[in-house]
């Protein structure tokens, strides 16, 4: 992993906190130096977490919090910047996978609404809490944990898969007011990396070590995203586990002109006018 950039005294606010992907990225912006809302559902890990950014250069405020409550989501909101300060960096990363492999109608109807509630819903109330503060200060940064199944059908997970191409339509639709604001937002995919969710995931359970993606590397991006190097892709899908920062960086007039990097149906030929 390369040296972290120096973000001390900044605020971030990182749901799904308490394990896996969102964990990693709460300790790598301590590790840079910035005050950290941890939440989670789990009171005992947040605080486990908490306990490790301590350890490090910046430092973490645990706060337990149902993402699809409304009114618990801006409590949680409110004890962040009460404690910690306004809030300059929001990462989405809460977020849940059906139980089973299957057939959306071999799945409990239930099972299915509450991913899409979870990965829809929790995102968007945490820009309703969040968003407006960032533009009453002209500046702030958001990232949600995106993925690959967003962009291609897979039939064993349509809640998932559903759920993450609306959180990446939603971001397509808030970059531009957005960056007229001074806020830039972002998808940010870690690609297959090792956590309890994939591990509980049958399609890869034949995968070897070296066929997933080194998780430092999503902490990289949302790093990179925090330190505004990235600000002239907000609106765009980021692949860490593919991406190359720099690359990007280069880039980046390129995948504007191209409209690269966003959710499209596209045309069949030049006589298709459906769009």
């Amino acid at each position: 992993m390369t040296a972290a950039p120096r973000l001390e005294g900044q605020v971030a606010l990182v749901t799904g906190a308490s394990r896996g992907i969102g964990r990693a990225i709460a300790l790598a912006l301590a590790d840079a130096g910035m005050r950290v809302g941890l939440l989670a559902r789990d009171a005992g890990r947040l605080r486990a977490v908490a306990a490790e950014c301590a350890e490090r250069r910046g430092s973490g405020l645990p706060v337990r919090v149902d993402v699809t409550e409304p009114a618990a989501v801006r409590a949680a909101v409110a004890e962040v910047t009460d404690g910690l300060g306004a809030v300059d960096l929001l990462v989405n990363g809460a977020g849940i996978i059906e139980p089973v492999e299957r057939a959306l109608w071999e799945v409990d109807p239930d099972d299915w609404c509450r991913v899409v509630e979870v990965n829809v819903r929790g995102p968007a109330l945490f820009l309703w809490a969040v968003v407006p503060g960032m533009l009453a200060r002209g500046r702030g940064r958001v990232v949600s944990l995106a993925s690959g199944m967003a962009g291609r059908a897979v039939p064993d997970y349509s809640a998932y898969s559903a759920s993450k191409g609306a959180v990446m339509r939603i971001t397509d639709c808030l970059a531009g007011p957005l960056r007229e604001g001074g806020v830039s937002i972002f998808d940010v995919t870690p690609g297959l990396v090792r956590t309890d969710v994939t591990a509980a995931m049958p399609m890869w359970a034949d995968h070897r070590p070296d066929q997933f993606f080194d998780l430092r590397r999503v902490c990289e991006m949302v790093l990179a995203v925090a330190a505004g190097r990235l600000d002239e892709l907000t609106g765009r899908f980021l692949h860490a586990g593919k991406d190359e920062i720099d690359g990007l960086v280069a880039h980046a007039a390129e995948i504007r002109e191209r409209d690269g990097r966003t959710l499209r149906i596209r045309p069949y030929g030049p006589d298709d006018h459906s769009l």
